[in-house]
């Protein structure tokens, strides 16, 4: 676990709760994402995992089935890649999305079912149903940059220039890499302590 993801405040079972998951009274609802501090990470450069900054240079974060599909074959084709849809996903640092792609339920498995069903759902939010299954072969995928807009409802996200593509069936697959960066950082990352 990334240094900076064990000082993230715990749930009542001890699982440290990521910087953009809104709490209900005192239990985090891991499944949906604050508007508020997904909006702080975006203006302020900060992983939506841990909450400290990304250094400038690539994020990263992890993508489901049909991005990674489309990423891997932009890829193989020796074509650019650049989803110009918007995604309400956050970026973050590289060892933060590994260990999130592993901790995760729905991202570490291709079986793994949504939990919850989208607050008030519209166009970006219409695939969170309760019961979705992930799909087939997601990533961990690095870009170049991201663009940002924050909208009276939503944050939105748009990544460029694809600067590493880390498929996985299930994400265990990623836990040498995981352990490699975190030996490459000291564990640390970001500028310094959570908020």
């Amino acid at each position: 676990m990334p240094a900076s993801v064990e000082a993230r405040p715990r749930d009542s079972r001890g699982y440290p709760v990521p910087a953009i998951t809104p709490w209900e009274g005192n239990e985090p609802q891991f499944a949906l994402t604050d508007y508020g501090r997904s909006a702080e990470c975006a203006r302020q450069r900060l992983c939506s995992v841990c909450n400290t900054l990304i250094p400038k240079g690539p994020v990263w974060r992890v993508v489901g089935a049909a991005e990674s599909s489309a990423i891997r074959e932009a890829l193989a084709a020796g074509r650019p890649y650049r989803n110009m849809a918007a995604t309400l996903e956050a970026p973050g640092h590289r060892a933060c999305m590994l260990y999130a792609s592993m901790v995760c339920p729905y991202l570490a498995r291709p079986n793994a079912r949504r939990g919850l069903t989208a607050q008030s759902p519209d166009d970006m939010t219409s695939h969170v149903v309760r019961g979705a299954v992930r799909g087939e072969l997601g990533a961990v995928v690095g870009f170049g940059d991201y663009e940002f807009a924050v909208t009276k409802a939503q944050v939105l996200f748009r990544f460029l220039d694809v600067v590493e593509y880390l498929p996985h069936d299930t994400a265990d697959r990623h836990l040498a890499e995981l352990r490699a960066e975190l030996a490459r950082s000291g564990g640390r990352l970001g500028g310094g302590q959570p908020r």
